[in-house]
């Protein structure tokens, strides 16, 4: 599949070529997320050295480095190195002599420092000394955010401070979705994003299906031989360490429990047990923490857990609770199961998008971008009152948004755009716009019957604007 996007991630490392001393890049980011491709990308376009680690032994592991280098500087091909002090110390000389600035890319860096926990003070020493006299362009990638935190933003970790670029590697937007794949018919790539979301590794394995997205999922999913039937518990084991003990959690909030207090009662666990293995379900991009538009992130008596992956959603969904019937069902009930829960898993991936696409329309010509820039959008609940799907504010602060977000795979007609109209005009505004002089209103809905823009003094948006949006 083309490489697409990462434009703003690439920049930031091609700035880091052009700084005479070299320096360090951290990449982090959760598994299948595109770190790993992003760096060879990089690699290929700089003439690095590119080297992967794995769970092996301390010897095989700088062995296997070794050899990586041995396809620049050949003398790593048979010489012997005691320890990684010695390897680097080497590089750094190898480079400088033949004016070589790298990259050198370290992917899987966690896999090296669990198997030579003295590895991070030694880079410590060769990034401080050796490096900067080579000016070498060095960069460290790994999955397990816990560790890759740990070793650079941690104030006693040795790396600590020591990262010119710190790079969190976010999963791709609709946008680069579309350019991707190919797939010509919005609506059509709302149904794709809502089984893959923006995870290329996802993409890569739907791609041979096209837009035939339900035999796509089936295939890929749901036949127990599928390459992603396992994929959660494959994510949690490959973590470091392990994560297969939160796995009861991503259950919980798969079958519909979004508050602390939900989720305790499904796993059978007091309340105040889930705060670190919630933030660390976070930190690994698997579990999104939502509080009401406007309001404090630490608003915690008021704050949802969401799986924030659309993929995750679809499996805790599908595969998660039918794993039984999934062993022995025939492909035809397979895609029944999909089938009855598809139209809910589009409504969220929709609305998602919706909110997404807000800020996203920045520099565009689009009737939504000429009254702001806007914030990033989110939510508005309160109690038993009413729930506002789409809601931000301007940037200069005098304007707000409220949108109504609808789903469905046939086009709206005009009446039914009216009458959800009036159901947001109704529900007033919520306090986080209060101080707005003026309220845009816009009703998000994939297609409509007539190509209605506008209807009731309301922007209509649809599934052709919403993918473009950062296009």
């Amino acid at each position: 599949m083309e490489f697409v996007g990462r434009s703003q991630e690439m920049e930031r490392l091609d700035g880091l070529c052009r700084r005479r001393h070299g320096g360090l890049a951290v990449l982090t980011g959760r598994r299948r997320v595109g770190k790993t491709r992003l760096l060879v990308e990089w690699n290929r376009r700089r003439g690095g050295l590119y080297t992967v680690a794995d769970q092996s032994a301390p010897e095989i592991q700088r062995r296997y480095f070794c050899e990586a280098l041995a396809s620049r500087f050949p003398v790593f091909q048979e010489a012997t190195f005691r320890d990684w002090r010695s390897i680097l110390k080497a590089l750094a000389q190898q480079a400088e002599a033949d004016h070589w600035k790298g990259p050198v890319i370290l992917d899987e860096f966690p896999f090296l420092v669990t198997s030579s926990p003295e590895l991070p003070s030694v880079l410590q020493h060769w990034i401080d000394q050796e490096t900067v006299h080579a000016g070498l362009v060095v960069a460290i990638a790994g999955s397990s955010q816990r560790m890759m935190h740990g070793l650079v933003l941690d104030s006693s970790a040795p790396l600590y401070g020591r990262a010119v670029e710190m790079i969190e590697v976010k999963p791709l937007r609709m946008a680069d979705f579309t350019a991707a794949t190919g797939i010509s018919d919005p609506v059509t790539c709302v149904k794709a994003y809502t089984a893959w979301g923006g995870i290329p590794r996802y993409w890569e394995l739907a791609e041979p299906f096209a837009s035939r997205v339900d035999e796509a999922v089936d295939r890929c999913v749901l036949d127990p031989l599928a390459p992603l039937h396992a994929e959660p518990d494959r994510l949690l084991l490959d973590e470091v360490p392990p994560a297969l003990a939160l796995r009861p959690i991503l259950d919980a909030i798969g079958l519909g429990a979004h508050r602390p207090s939900e989720i305790a009662a499904r796993i059978g666990q007091p309340p105040t047990s889930l705060a670190r293995p919630l933030t660390r379900l976070a930190e690994m991009g698997l579990v999104h923490r939502e509080v009401p538009f406007g309001e404090s992130e630490k608003a915690a008596k008021r704050a949802l857990y969401r799986i924030a992956d659309p993929f995750m959603r679809l499996w805790f969904r599908t595969v998660a609770p039918h794993r039984a019937l999934l062993a022995q069902a025939p492909a035809a009930v397979r895609r029944k199961l999909w089938e009855g829960a598809r139209p809910g898993l589009s409504a969220a991936a929709w609305e998602e998008m919706c909110r997404q696409s807000v800020a996203l329309v920045a520099g565009s010509r689009t009737p939504l971008a000429r009254r702001g820039p806007w914030l990033p959008a989110g939510r508005y609940w309160q109690g038993k009152g009413p729930e506002w799907d789409v809601v931000s504010r301007a940037i200069d602060g005098k304007r707000g948004l409220l949108g109504e977000v609808k789903w469905s795979e046939r086009p709206i007609r005009p009446a039914e755009l009216r009458r959800v109209a009036g159901e947001l005009r109704r529900k007033g505004v919520p306090p986080a716009l209060s101080e707005a002089s003026e309220i845009v209103y816009c009703l998000f809905v994939p297609k409509s019957e007539g190509g209605e823009k506008e209807i009731e003094g309301m922007l209509v948006i649809d599934a052709a604007a919403v993918t473009a949006a950062g296009a």
